[in-house]
């Protein structure tokens, strides 16, 4: 494997609550990435199983590691708790159960610097999924691209951001349950250069298999809708709890992503 470190440095933001599953799979795919410029900041909600513990034993794959435990849950107090900590300009947020090819960074980072993106959003695959999946994430990835230019969306789960941009945001909204990660990419749209990259992800879809295919769907399609036509979903219309997905829902050992 060829290592690259000239180029941006990363600073890699993971939140976690409970992960002892997945955390193992993601820590491992960065610790294999072709490009080395990184460090890794795993903000724990204060698990009450071994995340913790299980992320600390990859200390000598990944030099450059810190974790750090908060005592009260939020997704995005995580991830702007993470920014503070964090050492390098450009961000990558990313959720426990995220997949990524060994080229994913070297590839993110090349879109970024060649476009000269701050703010970027990156797409989902279903390699190793059912069919149905594979048409709904076609269909998913196509609104994404679609609306990054009038009411962009993306996924939280993978979205890369500047300290510059997301300080000068002011961050993730904590006040928003549900969608923070599209306002954040909306506001950041006004502001700083925004698009989509032509690299991809995979996270375990236990989120779709617990809460149902097509009631997930049709809950984000809902609360796009309101947003749209109402603004941010502030007072939890549309409830969402962060780390609620069953302890026992296994996640895909061997799912992997297409890069492109």
């Amino acid at each position: 494997m060829n290592i690259a470190t000239a180029g941006n440095p990363f600073s890699i933001v993971i939140i976690t609550l409970n992960e002892s599953e997945r955390i193992e799979n993601l820590l491992s795919d960065i610790a294999k990435q072709t490009y080395q410029n990184f460090e890794v900041i795993v903000v724990d909600s204060d698990s009450n199983d071994n995340t913790r513990d299980l992320a600390k034993a990859f200390a000598d794959r990944i030099p450059n590691l810190t974790i750090h435990n908060m005592h009260t849950k939020g997704v995005s107090l995580g991830r702007n708790t993470g920014v503070k900590l964090a050492k390098h300009e450009r961000l990558l947020f990313l959720d426990a159960d995220v997949r990524l090819e060994p080229d994913f960074l070297a590839k993110a980072e090349t879109h970024l610097s060649a476009n000269g993106i701050e703010v970027a959003g990156v797409y989902m695959s279903a390699k190793d999924l059912p069919l149905h999946y594979k048409i709904a994430y076609i269909g998913f990835n196509a609104g994404m691209y679609l609306t990054q230019f009038g009411f962009p969306t993306a996924v939280g789960a993978c979205i890369l951001s500047t300290k510059r941009a997301h300080q000068q945001l002011g961050g993730f909204d904590q006040e928003i349950q549900l969608c923070e990660d599209c306002d954040y990419v909306k506001r950041a749209s006004k502001t700083w250069r925004f698009r989509f990259i032509p690299v991809a992800f995979s996270f375990d879809p236990r989120r779709l298999k617990q809460d149902g295919f097509f009631s997930t769907g049709l809950k984000y399609l809902h609360a796009n809708v309101r947003r749209f036509f109402f603004g941010e979903l502030k007072n939890n219309e549309i409830e969402y709890k962060f780390g609620h997905y069953e302890a026992d829902s296994k996640p895909l050992e061997n799912k992997r992503i297409i890069s492109s």
